[in-house]
């Protein structure tokens, strides 16, 4: 065994260094093997999962728009007026929607949660919206005798509607029922932007789109098709203001009234708001006065120790 041990030790110096090489070769040989097998089999399950979802998708009714019409087009933002933080509603863009809304959209839509004084010192007078309100016929009643009568409104009567009730919308237009305008600005993706790209984006319908008989295509409706059609045109309101009556401007007038309808109390909440901050941060800075004030002393002085002599 010793002498087996010590012949060992005095083999030449290359030939253990072939035999360590042969070990490492052997070593790498192995280890390449089981990563190529490895590999193999990680791209017949790759190949495998995407071959079956490739199957499954092809057998899914794939009803996703390319161009995404079905939920339409996304508005365009605009600068509105009323959406800086310090700004209140434009009160003659409100005056002239009005105007726009009550000779245009009062036809088929209704208004049902804005009163004849909600308009009074916003955007007419008191004595404007009193003669306004008398020039409907509203039923009120009974009577002594338990009749209902009709009456002239007074400024606590809601906007009169255009229809008696949902049927007789829907027999009016062809069964598509007209919305309420009251919160229609808050009840649409997109505020408005979108009743005002809406209202401006009637266009023709590109080659391959086909449009059922009594509808009208605009981009910005979900699905493209839509039962109103284009109701503004130049020239059609003529504002007591002189401003020109383009369909664009009739759009940005109604849409800031739909704006102010959907939310009346946001100028007095932007004012109080103003307020609201002024006093606060005067109070934060009397605060810090007086909180440096009263500390200052305490946090400046220095404490010294004389030691006892």
């Amino acid at each position: 065994m010793n002498r087996q041990v010590s012949t060992a030790f005095n083999l030449p110096h290359f030939h253990l260094t072939f035999l360590f090489l042969s070990a490492l070769q052997a070593r790498f040989a192995s280890t390449k093997a089981q990563a190529s097998q490895n590999s193999k089999q990680i791209a017949a399950v790759t190949t495998g999962i995407v071959g079956t979802a490739a199957l499954a998708y092809s057998l899914v009714d794939n009803t996703v728009s390319a161009n995404m019409a079905d939920e339409g087009l996304h508005p365009p933002a605009h600068p509105w007026y009323h959406k800086s933080p310090i700004h209140t509603f434009d009160h003659a863009a409100v005056r002239r929607g009005y105007q726009v809304y009550r000779e245009v959209c009062s036809a088929c839509h209704s208004l049902d949660r804005i009163a004849w004084r909600n308009l009074i010192d916003v955007s007419h007078s008191e004595d404007e919206v009193k003669a306004m309100a008398e020039e409907v016929e509203y039923e009120d009643g009974p009577d002594d005798e338990g009749e209902m009568f009709q009456r002239p409104g007074k400024p606590s009567d809601y906007m009169p509607k255009p229809y008696p009730n949902e049927e007789a919308a829907r027999a009016g237009n062809a069964g598509a029922l007209p919305p309420d305008l009251s919160l229609i600005i808050k009840a649409r993706h997109g505020g408005a932007d979108y009743v005002f790209a809406l209202l401006t984006g009637y266009v023709d319908a590109p080659a391959g789109v086909e449009v059922r008989e009594g509808l009208n295509y605009n981009p910005y409706f979900p699905g493209g098709a839509i039962a109103m059609a284009r109701v503004l045109f130049d020239g059609l309101v003529e504002y007591e203001d002189g401003t020109p009556a383009t369909s664009s401007q009739m759009a940005r007038d109604v849409t800031t009234f739909l704006a102010w309808a959907a939310e009346p109390e946001h100028d007095d909440r932007k004012k109080m708001g103003m307020k609201a901050t002024i006093i606060l941060s005067t109070l934060t800075l009397l605060t810090v006065y007086i909180k440096r004030f009263k500390w200052a002393p305490l946090k400046t002085r220095k404490i010294i120790y004389n030691p006892p002599k």
